[in-house]
């Protein structure tokens, strides 16, 4: 009867029930009801008590005050402690015992133990959420000194972009992808398969240096909303860059922008693509003799490349569309890339690039300086055009 009823009763009920049944079995009762119940004698015992001095009708299940203490209520001094060890402050303070170490509630139960204050992990790990903490991860938002002339270089961006635009001249944003090991690797993020039969990859993740990296680079077009990215196996570098801008206006841009005299090119201050680059100046200034157009170039502050409208519109699409999928070789990068869509109507193409871009190529002063670059009056070293023709001197 005991093992129905016990489920469905509370910890009072069930103490009073095996008291009475105690008390029903006679001498020797007690410890009858313990062995059958599984239930402490002294349980038992104080429920036959309860029985013999008629149970107080109410609705507690122990009396004021019974149960254990909580542990802050046992040891005043233990949330000071814990506080202490948990301070962000204190990883950088040379007296604080966690300095320069992982802050996991069994390190910190550990440490308390050690000043005196006797927990176990779980409990800190209660107290810690009771404090207000919580297990978070780093969030990048601090850039850093910024640039004084950092908003006026953006609106000044956004002016020529606008104008550019309005005009049906082609604007495009650039930037190289995170190289990607290529292999059969774990690659971060889930995917939909069936239960049970994951995608089953390599359990080191050591590069093969016979295969190499994928080094993606990509163009925006953001008056077509259209990606073109080409996937290197050599270098990330100036002449690669431009390379890829040749491509897509080759095989994209021309066609886009039939009557396209000028091209706009939105990129980060630094890479492949950085304003201080001799190469990259040099390889513009052959590219707008090939193509006929007039190429200007404005670069997003130091430190702002989160802004570049290439991360947020293509980039991030091309990580959701390839996350939990191993990128075992170049083509499956490209296939992956190309296979890339948004719901508004991105549309992505790209190809494989084997060519050779070797890095430390060295241009001569007379080289840069035959590259026809005429600086802009706000942050020349930030916005140039290179025309197609070495203008004259006044």
């Amino acid at each position: 009867m005991f093992a129905v009823l016990s489920p469905h009763l509370d910890e009072r009920q069930r103490r009073l029930l095996a008291g009475a049944q105690a008390r029903a079995l006679g001498r020797g009762g007690v410890t009858l009801v313990a062995r059958a119940t599984g239930m402490g004698l002294t349980t038992v015992k104080k429920g036959a008590a309860e029985i013999d001095q008629g149970p107080e009708v109410t609705g507690r299940v122990r009396r004021p005050g019974a149960g254990r203490p909580k542990a802050p209520e046992q040891d005043p001094e233990l949330l000071t402690a814990l506080d202490a060890l948990v301070e962000p402050d204190t990883r950088g303070d040379p007296m604080s015992p966690l300095r320069w170490t992982a802050k996991s509630t069994r390190t910190l139960a550990d440490e308390l133990t050690r000043q005196g204050h006797r927990v176990s992990a779980s409990t800190v790990a209660g107290l810690l959420t009771g404090l207000g903490y919580w297990l978070q991860a780093t969030s990048k938002q601090v850039e850093g000194a910024q640039h004084p002339d950092r908003d006026a270089q953006f609106r000044y961006l956004n002016e020529q972009a606008r104008t550019h635009l309005a005009d049906g001249q082609p604007v495009i944003s650039v930037d190289t992808k995170k190289k990607e090991v290529v292999g059969n690797l774990a690659n971060s993020g889930r995917e939909w398969q069936p239960q049970g039969a994951p995608v089953r990859v390599d359990v080191h993740d050591f590069p093969d240096p016979t295969v190499g990296k994928a080094i993606p680079f990509g163009v925006y077009d953001l008056g077509a909303d259209a990606g073109w990215v080409s996937v290197g196996a050599d270098h990330d570098t100036a002449a690669f860059a431009v390379a890829t801008i040749r491509r897509w206006w080759e095989q994209a841009g021309r066609a886009a922008y039939p009557h396209a005299d000028r091209l706009l090119i939105t990129a980060d201050a630094g890479g492949s693509n950085s304003y201080r680059s001799r190469l990259w100046k040099v390889e513009l200034g052959k590219l707008a003799a090939d193509t006929g157009l007039a190429i200007t170039v404005c670069h997003f502050p130091p430190g702002t490349s989160k802004w570049n409208r290439i991360e947020h519109r293509l980039f991030s699409h091309i990580s959701m569309n390839w996350r939990g999928r191993p990128l075992t070789s170049h083509e499956t990068v490209v296939d992956l890339i190309g296979a890339t869509t948004t719901r508004t109507g991105l549309k992505v193409r790209a190809e494989l690039d084997r060519g050779a871009y070797p890095t430390g190529v060295k241009v001569a002063d007379k080289d840069l300086a035959a590259v026809p670059l005429q600086r802009h009056d706000w942050h020349g070293d930030w916005n140039y055009t290179v025309t197609t023709t070495q203008p004259t001197a006044a």
